[in-house]
């Protein structure tokens, strides 16, 4: 089975001012029998695109408002795929970005960290550490699917929360696996915000005897999953953690897809998606990350 990582940058929602239009007309999708499109659908385009090449049997997503949005951006541009199997839990972020799942297999069970707090004011999880169990013909596979706190403020200036985050995602996936030592079929993976090298936020993670990296194996040049415009950075902030005996089981390679990346990331030299602009229209400032497997 092939699984994935992807954030989406932005799936979003808006209500369809200025197009004159009656409110709760047909022509759009419906929230509160508001009308509504995709915020800016010329990209939106691009993003599933991007996740048609892909092409995962499981693909885990970022930056999705809500569970409307992800359903009405499955049914009109992803119909063909398959997914049939959907789930975002809506968080606490400011911004209403969360989580989600799409899945051509069973979703079997769910457990949500949304209401985990690390004092009475803060939300340790603002997009949740959200455990899936997807049944993939008779064999499961446990994903605890991720989206940490942004290094927008500073990276700096925001590694503690992330440390703290990292912690408790270590700590729920040792819960379940380390009397096993890590033997079974399980990833952590999402949008973890912080590359590896320099002073990084996620050693719990990243050192974790019971983990693997998979974009490690690849040349360090080709790591990169997001560029970063403003400084021209290109860096991994994007992962697939397979546990130590699903990397074992599986040595290959993963595939960063870069084609729904903007132009201005020069670095990717490759084909690109018809309509990628400049800077925009794009997929995401991130590149979906994917990998094969074999489970257990």
């Amino acid at each position: 089975m092939r699984l994935a990582t992807f954030n989406c940058e932005n799936l979003f929602a808006r209500y369809k001012f200025r197009q004159n239009v009656d409110p709760t007309g047909s022509d759009g999708f419906t929230t509160n029998e508001l009308a509504f499109n995709l915020f800016d659908e010329t990209e939106k385009k691009i993003t599933a695109q991007a996740i048609k090449e892909v092409n995962a049997d499981v693909i885990a997503l970022q930056e999705i408002e809500s569970f409307s949005v992800l359903d009405h951006f499955t049914s009109a541009y992803l119909k063909k795929l398959g997914y049939q199997h959907s789930i975002l839990i809506a968080g606490h972020d400011p911004r209403h970005i969360n989580v989600a799942v799409l899945s051509r297999y069973p979703i079997t069970s769910l457990r949500t960290h949304r209401n985990e707090r690390i004092d009475s004011k803060r939300w340790l999880f603002s997009r949740d550490c959200l455990e899936t169990e997807v049944e993939v013909e008779g064999k499961d596979l446990i994903l605890y699917v991720n989206h940490l706190k942004s290094m927008m403020e500073g990276r700096e200036k925001t590694k503690n929360r992330r440390m703290e985050q990292a912690q408790r995602v270590m700590e729920i996936m040792e819960s379940r696996w380390k009397e096993k030592d890590f033997q079974g079929n399980f990833a952590v993976l999402g949008d973890l915000n912080d590359y590896p090298s320099g002073g990084t936020s996620l050693d719990l993670l990243l050192q974790h005897p019971g983990l693997e990296n998979v974009v490690q194996r690849l040349p360090p040049e080709e790591q990169w999953t997001h560029f970063y415009a403003k400084k021209k950075e290109y860096q991994q902030l994007d992962y697939i953690l397979l546990s130590k005996s699903l990397a074992q089981l599986n040595p290959e390679n993963p595939v960063i897809m870069r084609k729904g990346m903007p132009k201005r990331a020069e670095r990717y030299t490759g084909p690109r998606f018809d309509g990628v602009g400049e800077d925009r229209p794009k997929a995401s400032d991130h590149a979906p990350l994917v990998i094969d497997l074999n489970l257990e």
